[in-house]
């Protein structure tokens, strides 16, 4: 029999975290396997991808001015044609894991799902819980991004995972990093950076209330990073507290590595994650990190706090202590610095690729 065709399935592609592994590992499948499509709704990404990759997508771009709920329809039954005219596929599925799960076992196809935000971004809803923990059993294979999403998995939903790391290509972030940004930063200020969508995950506004303690206290800029549904409330926070001089808000960037490189301390402020890349991008740039103890990849990354510092999430007065406590001892920063650059190696870009391409080939 010959190979099975490989379809990944991304409905919607934002520009987040999700699309840079989406990115780095398709390209790495296409380079091994003959056979690869992507079905999107997303096109303005086209250019981020191997060539070889066969796009399927609807024709007019008028679509992708969709919601994400309503592209993942037109999704799903964009994968149902496919699946007609040759059930000799497995699907890789980056987003929409329930609906694409159902319709993929439904037919007899083998699917293997990437789950990319712990469970607490979801689990809340009852029936989302449950959706997960009896839809997600028939899946052929669960990959999360970290140990502690793994352990979460199984004491909640009682599901095997396998844990693959996200790929981090440190060469490119070093490089990159040395590509000049129009935006500027003060040598004589303490720089501070968030990257991230503007959503109730990243949790920006705890960010700027511990920021809004600091006044007077020290010197500072901050800078965030991003876009999203909740700029404006961000904008009002920041205008109702005369923190116009102090905190700037930029556009979404495709290069963000010379920001960072830039800042002094990175600050992530997040609710929940999976395995946060920018927190990996930060270390590789040798920046300074705070961030809240979500689950889940903080902790995981940071060494339970031996390479940076951790806080509960939403405690912003605590944030604004750490801030103080690492500024007034730069000895300890610069060792949680070195501790944390020492111990990427886990998240080798070449060892995580081929583990997903042996897990993939597996189900071929």
């Amino acid at each position: 029999m010959s190979q099975k065709r490989l379809i990944i399935f991304m409905p919607s592609i934002e520009g987040g975290g999700v699309e840079k592994n989406l990115f780095i590992i398709s390209d790495f499948l296409t380079k091994k396997i003959n056979d690869v499509s992507l079905i999107t709704i997303s096109k303005n990404f086209k250019k981020k991808f191997n060539k070889k990759i066969k796009f399927i997508s609807p024709k007019l771009n008028f679509w992708d001015s969709l919601g994400r709920r309503k592209k993942f329809i037109v999704s799903l039954f964009l994968l149902l044609i496919e699946i007609f005219k040759d059930r000799n596929l497995t699907v890789f599925c980056f987003q929409g894991n329930i609906y694409c799960t159902l319709l993929c076992k439904l037919f007899g196809v083998k699917i293997i799902v990437r789950s990319n935000s712990a469970p607490e971004g979801w689990s809340q809803n009852i029936l989302k819980f449950y959706c997960f923990k009896y839809i997600f059993k028939f899946a052929d294979e669960i990959i999360v991004n970290s140990l502690d999403f793994k352990r979460k998995f199984k004491n909640r939903f009682n599901l095997r995972t396998l844990c693959i790391y996200n790929p981090l290509n440190k060469k490119e972030i070093i490089t990159k990093s040395k590509i000049k940004s129009k935006i500027k930063f003060s040598k004589k200020k303490i720089n501070f950076i968030n990257v991230g969508r503007f959503t109730d995950q990243k949790d920006q506004i705890t960010l700027l209330k511990a920021i809004n303690l600091l006044k007077g206290k020290i010197n500072f800029n901050l800078l965030i990073v991003g876009y999203g549904k909740q700029r404006n409330l961000l904008l009002n926070y920041i205008n109702e507290n005369d923190l116009q001089k102090k905190v700037k808000i930029v556009p979404y960037q495709t290069n963000p590595y010379n920001l960072i490189k830039s800042s002094d301390i990175f600050i992530l402020t997040s609710l929940y994650e999976g395995l946060p890349n920018v927190l990996l991008e930060a270390q590789v740039l040798k920046k300074f990190i705070i961030s809240s103890n979500c689950p889940t990849g903080p902790r995981e990354i940071l060494l339970n706090g031996k390479a940076g510092y951790l806080f509960k999430v939403k405690d912003y007065q605590t944030l604004s202590k750490l801030i103080l406590k690492i500024l007034r001892n730069k000895k300890i920063m610069y060792k949680k610095i070195e501790t944390g650059y020492k111990n990427l190696d886990r998240f080798n870009y070449e060892l995580n690729l081929n583990k997903y391409y042996k897990t993939v080939l597996q189900h071929l």
